[in-house]
């Protein structure tokens, strides 16, 4: 006869939690923009249960990054910028506060570029009342914030490009501040090739005073911002992954 002992199921192996995710958003005066990026880390929540999500902002409002990293001790985490191109954040501020804290961070991309960036500006652009004009005298504005970092530059023309190609119709980047051109002279420039119908749309992670300027000018329709579109949750969890791929690339090589 089996002993009592042996009819007892062996213990179930708990699976250890996924390294954390930490937003790291710019932080703005707007109190919209903390409410918005508030409820899109609520979405990310909703899409991935097992994932502690966390948020930390460089700048302007709590909590500041080096602070949710100090919660964190010296646990996993993967830093996703909530910004849309390199720049001086990506590649000075968000790396320096890592390194001065004891967690074991891996730093993942900016959003952008990527096609889950054109979904949510196409479905923006919609929602204002884009599509009901030819294509022969339509065109974009791209609105964003703007750097002095020429990768940044880059990076939001590549967006640009994505946009056209997806919408057919040309599409122009152009900035709230530190580069050329403005919203007003990309407008110009669009009248000047026959664009009667010109929207703008709105390359910005959530409101605030650069894109509250930007739709001022807009001499069409004004798309909102991303804010809570589904693909930026998508994308957020994407660059998690990816960053979470990346390093596990070395580890994986020298096995």
């Amino acid at each position: 006869m089996p002993s009592q002992l042996s009819l007892v199921p062996p213990p179930a192996t708990r699976r250890p939690a996924p390294p954390a995710l930490v937003v790291v958003a710019h932080g703005s005066r707007d109190p919209r923009a903390l409410s918005t990026v508030s409820a899109l880390l609520d979405r990310v929540r909703a899409l991935r249960p097992d994932l502690p999500v966390h948020l930390g902002h460089i700048e302007l409002n709590a909590p500041l990054l080096p602070d949710t990293l100090a919660a964190l001790g010296d646990t996993e985490a993967v830093l996703v910028p909530l910004l849309l191109s390199r720049g001086y954040h990506v590649k000075r501020d968000i790396p320096e506060m890592a390194a001065a804290s004891r967690a074991r961070t891996h730093l993942a991309a900016p959003l952008g570029p990527h096609p889950l960036l054109v979904d949510a500006l196409q479905a923006r652009l919609t929602e204002a009342g884009w599509g009901g004009t030819p294509h022969r005298t339509s065109a974009v504005v791209l609105a964003a914030a703007g750097s002095r970092d020429p990768d940044a530059k880059a990076d939001t023309a590549r967006t640009a490009h994505l946009l056209a190609a997806r919408l057919g119709v040309p599409v122009v980047p152009a900035y709230a501040s530190a580069a050329t051109p403005t919203v007003p002279t990309a407008v110009r420039t669009l009248l000047a090739r026959g664009r009667r119908h010109i929207a703008l749309a709105s390359y910005f992670t959530a409101p605030g005073r650069f894109a509250t300027e930007c739709t001022q000018k807009a001499p069409w329709i004004a798309a909102a911002p991303l804010g809570t579109h589904p693909a930026m949750a998508q994308l957020l969890l994407h660059r998690y992954e990816e960053a979470l791929t990346a390093a596990a690339e070395p580890a994986l090589a020298s096995a």
